[in-house]
């Protein structure tokens, strides 16, 4: 609705409104396009007006679905052969303009958005650790705390006794 009511301000119709994307009539100008990215990063939103931005948002979006609201292990294929399947594009187009615009590859986005559901899942206390990389798609806790430590210079056990609270927000993983 605030979306909305912004983009009415000024002077734009809105046919279509959903996540990521908005149909506007008439075209907005440079102009009008510079105003409301201002107008809607005060307000905590930010306009995307390229394609490629564009992309980049809904294979961030897919990851993030996958990873933090699958069970990873009942998932068949690979979570790259997924993402390029609900997004209807060949990967390797997929991978390249993603990595042009975020400077790191799909499979890292991933690992780091793996991590950050694990330390959620950690700070639970429901699961153990061998219960928690069969959930995320291990193929054994050691493979987990690995990454784990790559990632965090902490193991899983570390971290946890630690009690250290640096999990990232999901938009802010990069």
């Amino acid at each position: 609705m605030i979306v909305k009511q912004q983009l009415e301000a000024f002077g734009l119709k809105v046919n279509e409104i959903s996540l990521g994307k908005i149909e506007v009539a008439p075209e907005p100008t440079e102009e009008q396009l510079q105003k409301i990215g201002d107008s809607l990063q005060s307000l905590g939103f930010e306009l995307l007006d390229k394609e490629k931005d564009q992309l980049v948002e809904q294979i961030k979006n897919q990851v993030i679905e996958l990873v933090h609201y699958s069970d990873l292990n009942e998932i068949e294929n690979s979570l790259t052969k997924q993402i390029a399947d609900k997004l209807n594009k060949d990967y390797a187009y997929l991978s390249r303009q993603f990595s042009e615009v975020e400077g790191l590859t799909i499979e890292k986005y991933i690992i780091q958005q793996k991590i950050e559901r694990v330390k959620e899942l950690m700070e639970y206390g429901e699961l153990n650790l061998n219960e928690i990389a069969y959930k995320m798609g291990y193929s054994s806790s050691a493979h987990l705390s690995t990454q784990f430590k790559s990632l965090t210079g902490f193991t899983p056990s570390k971290y946890k006794s630690l009690a250290i609270n640096s999990r990232k927000p999901l938009d802010k993983i990069k």
